[in-house]
């Protein structure tokens, strides 16, 4: 099977006399900058619609939970099954309307059990459980999102605007470079939540923003002589890509 050859690979390659001299002194903390490297890639390659190199990433992806695993079972901590037994139960709980004999289920109940789950968790805040380690846009919408759970949320996309233009002024009026780095943190935090109000993804969002930038500026940039152009010139060959950009599309 695919997954015995996966771990058999990674026993070999965490053997302390025979095995690779790069993985065997890797931690938990060194892998985990990888594996989450590794997730973005899976995102990357299905944001270009490469199947292909879906397939690849989402093997690299793979290849991530067989070395905690390992490294884990190595420690006498858990072992793979134990990961995928832990997965299966956990989705299986989560839809027992699939799985059980609940007559209703859907995202609604998915959410109830989970908040259910979360009652053992000796930290009692909505808050608990988001993971330091996301991006920070993505973090920000989590907690916005937890929060409003509890009722502490704007009634509509009107709140977070406004609060967007209250930052702005803020940050405009403020001198002190470590004021403007918090004053700038509370602009984004502001720019997440009108984001969530328009049921759109912040970082989704700011991942097509980055790849319009990418794709405008290998195109002006080709322009002989770029980087002696002004200023003016090269907004004006902006303004050309950016319109051809829209053609395309149209």
């Amino acid at each position: 099977m695919p997954l015995e050859r996966l771990v058999e690979i990674m026993r070999r390659l965490r053997d302390p006399v025979i095995g690779c001299e790069w993985d065997t002194v890797q931690t938990f903390e060194t892998i985990a900058p990888y594996t989450i490297e590794e997730a973005y890639e899976v995102a990357d390659a299905i944001a270009r619609n490469d199947l292909d190199a879906l397939a690849d990433e989402l093997g690299d992806l793979q290849l991530q939970v067989v070395f905690h695993a390992r490294m884990a079972e190595e420690a006498g901590l858990f072992t793979l099954d134990d990961v995928l037994n832990r997965i299966s139960d956990k989705m299986e709980r989560r839809h027992p309307h699939i799985f059980g004999d609940a007559e209703h289920g859907g995202h609604h109940l998915w959410e109830v059990i989970k908040a259910e789950e979360r009652a053992g968790n000796p930290d009692k805040s909505a808050l608990a459980g988001v993971a330091l380690a996301l991006p920070s846009l993505e973090r920000a919408a989590k907690l916005q999102r937890r929060a409003a759970r509890t009722g502490f949320d704007w009634p509509d996309a009107s709140g977070p605007r406004a609060k967007i233009d209250e930052e702005l002024a803020e940050l405009d009026a403020e001198t002190d470079h470590d004021r403007k780095l918090e004053e700038l943190g509370d602009l984004l935090f502001a720019v997440v939540n009108l984001a969530r109000h328009l049921n759109v993804e912040p970082e989704t969002a700011l991942r097509e923003a980055n790849r319009k930038f990418e794709q405008r500026f290998r195109a002006i940039e080709q322009e002989p002589g770029f980087e002696t152009l002004s200023l003016d010139e090269k907004e004006v060959l902006w303004a050309r890509a950016k319109k051809a950009h829209a053609d395309s599309i149209a």
